[in-house]
């Protein structure tokens, strides 16, 4: 596995309103991790982001880890939804 991807995985929640939020961190995670095992990725983090993605420049934490990905600290970031993962960022 010396030539082996490395991904970060994450998940966020983009309210405080549970009835709004489409799937809760918990799912997100449990989907991801089930992708990740079943392709052989191998995971270097997993961060959680609990913010509104309404103001372009919010999402600290997923522009912290697009930096990281630059860096070449992983290969990049599973998405289950590719659209979505860029929305506001």
């Amino acid at each position: 596995m010396a030539d082996a991807k490395r991904y970060f995985l994450y998940a966020r929640k983009s309210t405080d309103a549970e009835d709004k939020q489409v799937r809760s961190i918990d799912a997100q995670l449990s989907e991801l991790h089930e992708f990740a095992q079943r392709n052989e990725l191998v995971i270097v983090e997993i961060i959680i982001e609990k913010k509104s993605a309404k103001t372009q420049g919010k999402r600290r934490e997923f522009n912290q880890m697009l930096d990281r990905i630059e860096r070449g600290e992983a290969d990049g970031i599973p998405a289950r939804h590719s659209p979505w993962i860029g929305s506001t960022n």
